[in-house]
């Protein structure tokens, strides 16, 4: 079952891609123009916010999606919603998707230990599929919405191995909105813009900077607390110090212990 909860946030110009822009969903804005949309995937990260100012500084007007899947905390729900909100998205939508029901991950699954080492191949924290769940809420909303453009943040440089970040993913995914859809049946092109998948994460650090994130209303960690703190030691919180230690810019994250 899947439930939608709109979250207004403040209007914004809005997108762009590193490859281009293609296939643009638009309408007329009060005779001032037209109005590019697109969907950005925004978890709460990072990541995900740098890709969601990379979208608003490139002229599009932003409908942020964050996915509820039954992750091991909220704090990066919560982080998403302030992160909309700062970077001005014209709308932001939580959906629920259960695939805690469905376990096999670490960050679904409480009984599967987050690695606090490092580890060969692909880590437990692996959710089967969810990258493939989430582009298909956000091509289902933005042929709704009558965009041809969806943003995520996936990574394949400093990243946890996981198959779904990869630009083969990305492309095939690409091709298989062309099929599934009304829309791409009847010729529309979409794609799915990853701006930061071919760079290091001190490169994201310096990008999000640059363009005026606050980092420290994200929330990364795999096993944050309550109040986002992070834990300072799973992977995900190690490659984002590292990025910081090495964009040689101060680390605003908030850390239980170290």
């Amino acid at each position: 079952m899947v439930a939608g909860e709109a979250n207004d946030s403040k209007r914004a110009s809005d997108a762009g891609f590193a490859s281009g822009i293609a296939s643009k969903g638009s309408d007329v804005d009060g005779g001032s123009g037209p109005v590019l949309r697109a969907v950005v995937l925004l978890s709460g990260g990072l990541d995900s916010a740098t890709t969601l100012a990379i979208a608003r500084s490139q002229g599009y007007e932003c409908y942020a999606l964050s996915v509820e899947y039954g992750q091991r905390h909220s704090a990066e729900l919560d982080a998403a919603r302030r992160v909309a909100t700062a970077l001005g998205a014209r709308e932001h939508r939580v959906m629920r998707v259960d695939l805690a029901g469905i376990g096999g991950s670490a960050l679904t699954d409480a009984s599967i230990p987050v690695p606090e080492q490092g580890t060969t191949g692909i880590p437990v924290t692996y959710v089967p599929a969810r990258n493939t769940m989430m582009l298909s809420l956000a091509l289902a909303w933005a042929e709704v919405l009558g965009s041809r453009d969806i943003f995520m943040g996936v990574n394949a440089v400093d990243y946890s191995g996981y198959p779904d970040c990869r630009p083969e993913f990305i492309e095939a995914f690409e091709q298989l909105a062309s099929r599934a859809t009304k829309a791409g049946v009847e010729g529309a092109s979409f794609r799915v813009h990853a701006p930061l998948i071919r760079l290091s994460k001190a490169e994201i650090v310096r990008e999000g900077s640059r363009l005026g994130v606050d980092f420290g209303a994200t929330v990364s960690c795999y096993q944050a607390d309550g109040e986002g703190r992070a834990c300072g030691r799973c992977d995900s919180c190690r490659i984002r110090r590292d990025g910081f230690a090495a964009a040689s810019l101060p680390d605003p994250t908030r850390y239980r212990s170290l």
